[in-house]
């Protein structure tokens, strides 16, 4: 697993180990036990020979997307981040004796870009920065697809947790009681529980029929609006202060404005194609249970 110090990472591992799978962390350092693989993707460097017979390997690599401004540096790091891992692990997957029978490879929602319907697997790629980073990492694992290992896209949407991202961030402004709707608040949040992403990752790793890409979201996407009540609402806060659109362009620029401005609803069709059964399939079900909060 890359990425296994990360959010998702950490609970899938935790998850995966707790059902006696092994966990072996690829890390960016010297190994320190026999549970870890040493790679430098920025280096084009990894044990490859440590890769051999290993069942599935999950890539969950890539620099947070929304830590700040997209400079012209950072937007460098996002991409070479995500598509020179991919290329390494890859290559290295491809060339083995006994390759693993899966991979499943991060991904995101940012591939279809903002505007428009609903977006399911059959939509094509929008446009913009996100979009291109996002199809070019999904095409760098063709490696390991033409030699034979089955490999699934998890395009993941914002994931709730108390722990990092979205929720983290708003849950101190949203106890204050100082939450409230941002720009236009229609602009729809594709979100996932985190208890999901970690249930749909390991449903890829297992199902058989799982390849190609997967929205790793909730069955249904909610708006800024229908958040902003939903969050006060479990809360049991007000949420009147409104954060006109102008002032998250001013203070996050282009990032701002395409991660929190905008959205797109998304449809898991092929999770629920294979039978995915979502643990907590409503927002507020989710927002509860990450929370730790007893329902009404």
């Amino acid at each position: 697993m890359s990425g296994a110090s990360g959010l998702i990472g950490r609970a899938l591992a935790e998850a995966l180990q707790s059902t006696d799978h092994q966990v072996v962390r690829l890390v960016r350092r010297p190994p320190e036990s026999a549970a870890e693989i040493a790679w430098d993707p920025a280096a084009g460097q990894i044990d490859a020979d440590a890769l051999e017979g290993f069942d599935a390997v999950i890539h969950l690599s890539g620099e947070n997307i929304g830590a700040g401004r997209w400079t012209a540096a950072r937007r460098q790091r996002i991409r070479d981040s995500r598509v020179a891992s991919t290329s390494l692990l890859c290559g290295a997957l491809a060339a083995l004796r006994r390759p693993p029978a899966v991979l499943v490879s991060a991904s995101a929602i940012g591939y279809y870009g903002n505007g428009g319907g609903p977006a399911d697997e059959a939509a094509p790629a929008g446009t913009g920065f996100l979009s291109e980073v996002t199809a070019a990492w999904e095409q760098t694992a063709e490696p390991a697809r033409s030699a034979g290992i089955r490999v699934a896209h998890a395009r993941l949407g914002p994931v709730l947790s108390t722990q990092a991202g979205m929720l983290k961030r708003l849950l101190p402004v949203f106890r204050l009681g100082a939450g409230g709707v941002v720009g236009s608040g229609r602009q729809s949040i594709s979100w996932i529980g985190l208890a999901d992403a970690v249930g749909a990752l390991g449903f890829l790793i297992s199902n058989g029929q799982a390849h190609g890409p997967c929205n790793v979201v909730a069955p249904q996407a909610a708006t800024n609006r229908e958040f902003t009540r939903t969050l006060a609402a479990v809360l049991r806060r007000p949420a009147f202060a409104p954060v006109p659109g102008i002032a998250i362009r001013l203070l996050f620029g282009e990032m701002g404005d395409q991660l929190i401005l905008k959205g797109r609803a998304v449809v898991p069709a092929r999770l629920t194609e294979l039978g995915y059964r979502w643990l907590e399939p409503t927002l507020e079900g989710a927002l509860r249970r990450e929370l730790a909060m007893p329902g009404r």
